[in-house]
């Protein structure tokens, strides 16, 4: 009894004998939680293996896709021949016939998806290493289809290498000049909204090279201040603050002029394909198809709701339309790169029933066939087998909240794939033999698995146990979704996170985080639902007393074309509508304090914070703006004219902004920003707190120096989220 009445008094003392331990917002910001995933698979010829990156990225080694054993060591840093030393790997290319291997190194990225990189070949035979150039760091390197050349982009220009003429490299283009010709890769705006970070590609017989120009003379010029500033800190700023230009084209104005552009190996001749394009149409993407004489060329109208597919040939630059897609109101950037082709045809998906779905079709355009069909849509197409006629894909048939893989024969059978419930994504071998899963769900880390082509898994990778255990003693709440009906009938989805020691009769402060953006979903049956994967944020805030909350509004994906274009022309007011709706429910339930709620959001979602805001109904006491656009007009032609079109042709949509909205902020509001965002600018943010101090409004803005959009770099990360922390804690 002695002995059991000491461990009371001890319990007693410390808090509990059973008490779990605290979440720590430093730990979460440096990724001391993130879920073990296998990096750079390459799938292999044989149809058999697949490569990957070792993690300490010193070696690429095979493995088999039945077994899971390792099957060899492709490269590894520390047997390399030659005179050129390697520490580590930042990324590789295999050759097509897997001969060589393009090793990148000394990676610095320039925007979102575009980098520069120093290239070496390695022969895989020989174990040596040899430069790709003696240049000068290159840019999306791409091989030729026989393995025995490697086009590359420097300073604007399109470089060739030739291996069977011991390297050698002569430069195809010369006109291309920072800030006016980009040869063979996209300018900012057809990067980041198109989501490529290459526009070069050979013919099928290594015969051309072809290219997408930009002209971007025209297209007007945006700057933003550098400064010194630390991690990393830039010397060349320390007497004077500096400045980067770069041409960012708004709502409205002038866009680069595009063209395709083909290259005779042989003969150095260079053509201009004579490819149909309204003046200020767009050239999203090419594709080289198995014909040598077709370059597949995507175009695109300005109001980006009608994609046109041409067969150009690179040598007699003739180019004929073989499909002409036409949607209502807009064409998602997914469809330009959502093509696969193979020989005697291609197969693209298309949203012109209500829903994404995958078509097939000759080279000539003649439709065989819709593959899919029905009230869901294909998230991801990850290909066709010829031999058995089969498609592979994943979809939302079984939920908007989920993605399952399937495969669809010939016939119309369709075969579910993947066996768990959640998110699925697949890496299919080149036979379509077997597929690399990687699983999820709101409760459950990331399992990747390898799977046969009929659903049976033949053996885990990674379970990440490790990360179960080590969240198994801290104190995480109940994670749930639910529904609930708007006032005009809507039913939106949710989830909640709970604090750990919920109590019912309490009533406790709610916050409420989400994109809203067309298209995009947050509440996803996955693990990386919330922030930091896990909703791990959102149990940290509960330990702080705080119920996390999201709810995706009208316009968001997963539900179909019809819900997501609601909002088509008015970005900004169904989704405001809509989270002040979800914060009258959540004020409803017998366990929320609805005088103390929350909202806060990143980019879209730091727009729909300030409209939700000042959206009439003052229904939140505090949020928390990250980055956000304030005014559509500042922000770049491809994205905001795909929803809104030009401030000429929709006037008063675009006067539906937060700019606008200033003098009805109601609540206190945090705004942090980058100030070398070089995606959403600084301007929109300048712009909207004068509005707001002529409005006489209060607010509180952070700026992080030299960060761009996504606001990290040394300690900057855990900085921004202890303020948005410490933000509500003092204003809830």
């Amino acid at each position: 009894m002695k002995k059991i009445f000491m461990l009371i008094c001890t319990a007693l003392l410390t808090g509990s004998m059973f008490a779990n331990e605290n979440l720590n917002l430093k730990d979460l910001c440096a990724g001391q939680y993130t879920a073990k995933r296998i990096y750079g698979v390459h799938p292999l010829n044989d149809g058999e293996r697949y490569s990957q990156l070792s993690p300490d990225a010193k070696q690429i080694t095979t493995y088999s896709f039945r077994t899971g054993e390792q099957a060899g060591v492709l490269l590894d840093v520390a047997k390399t021949k030659g005179k050129v030393k390697l520490d580590r790997i930042d990324g590789y290319i295999m050759s097509p016939d897997e001969k060589n291997i393009l090793v990148q190194t000394q990676t610095k990225g320039i925007y979102r998806r575009s980098k520069t990189a120093v290239y070496y070949i390695y022969n895989v035979q020989n174990r040596t290493l040899k430069p790709l150039s003696e240049g000068g760091p290159q840019e999306c390197p791409v091989w030729s289809p026989d393995g025995y050349m490697v086009a590359f982009v420097r300073d604007n220009n399109i470089h060739l290498v030739k291996l069977l003429f011991s390297n050698s490299e002569s430069q195809v283009t010369r006109d291309g000049q920072f800030n006016k010709v980009i040869n063979g890769k996209p300018d900012w705006v057809n990067e980041e909204e198109f989501v490529t970070d290459r526009s070069l590609t050979f013919n099928a017989d290594n015969t051309m090279l072809c290219w997408i120009r930009y002209d971007e003379t025209d297209v007007p010029m945006f700057s933003f201040p550098m400064y010194k500033g630390l991690s990393p800190e830039k010397s060349q700023y320390l007497t004077y603050p500096g400045a980067y230009e770069y041409k960012y084209p708004v709502a409205g104005e002038q866009n680069s002029k595009v063209s395709v552009m083909s290259y005779d190996i042989k003969s150095h001749r260079t053509r201009t394909l004579q490819v149909p394009l309204e003046q200020d149409g767009y050239i999203p993407r090419i594709f080289a198809t198995n014909d040598p004489t077709k370059l597949a060329v995507i175009t695109l109208n300005r109001h980006q709701d009608r994609m046109d597919i041409y067969m150009a040939n690179p040598r007699s630059t003739e180019a004929r339309l073989v499909v002409r897609d036409e949607v209502k109101n807009y064409i998602g950037e997914h469809a330009t790169g959502q093509m696969h082709f193979f020989d005697g045809g291609f197969a693209m998906t298309s949203e012109r029933d209500g829903w994404n779905h995958i078509y097939q079709y000759d080279l000539n355009g003649v439709l065989k066939r819709q593959v899919t069909k029905g009230e869901f849509a294909v998230t991801d197409f990850y290909g066709y087998d010829p031999k058995s006629q089969t498609f592979y894909y994943a979809s939302t048939q079984e939920s908007p909240l989920r993605r399952t893989v399937y495969k669809a024969d010939s016939k119309g059978k369709v075969t579910k794939l993947s066996t768990e419930a959640g998110t699925n994504s697949a890496t299919f071998s080149k036979s379509f033999k077997y597929f690399m899963n990687v699983y999820s769900n709101l409760q459950t880390p990331p399992v990747t698995t390898l799977c046969d082509n009929t659903g049976r898994t033949l053996r885990t990778l990674i379970d990440n146990k490790e990360l179960i255990q080590k969240l198994s003693n801290k104190n995480l709440g109940k994670k749930e979704f639910f529904t609930f009906k708007t006032e005009n009938g809507t039913v939106l989805n949710g989830y909640m996170v709970r604090p750990y020691n919920f109590q019912p009769t309490k009533k406790y402060p709610v916050i409420m985080f989400q994109y809203s953006g067309p298209g995009s979903q947050q509440v996803l049956d996955s693990w990386q639902t919330g922030n930091m994967g896990g909703c791990l944020y959102e149990q940290y805030l509960g330990e702080l007393g705080f119920i996390s909350v999201c709810v995706d509004g009208r316009g968001t994906g997963g539900r179909g074309a019809d819900f997501e274009k609601q909002t088509y022309l008015r970005l900004g007011q169904m989704e405001a509508e809509d989270q002040v709706e979800a914060a009258i429910y959540l004020g409803s339930l017998p366990y929320i304090d609805k005088s103390r709620i929350g909202i806060w959001g990143w980019s879209f979602g730091g727009f729909c914070t300030l409209m939700s805001m000042s959206e009439g109904r003052p229904v939140f006491a505090a949020g928390v703006a990250v980055a956000p656009p304030t005014c559509w007009r500042y922000y770049d032609s491809v994205y905001t004219e795909r929803f809104m079109r030009t401030p000429k042709e929709n006037p008063d949509g675009y006067n539906v902004s937060a700019l606008s909205r200033a003098p009805q902020l109601s609540g206190n509001l945090l705004i942090c920003h980058g100030l070398a965002d070089d995606n959403v600018h600084f301007r929109n943010v300048a712009e909207y707190t004068e509005a707001l101090v002529q409005a006489d409004k209060d607010f509180r803005m952070l700026t992080y120096t030299n960060r761009n959009h996504s606001i990290y770099g040394g300690n900057t990360r855990f900085h921004l989220f202890r303020q948005i922390t410490q933000w509500f804690q003092k204003e809830m």
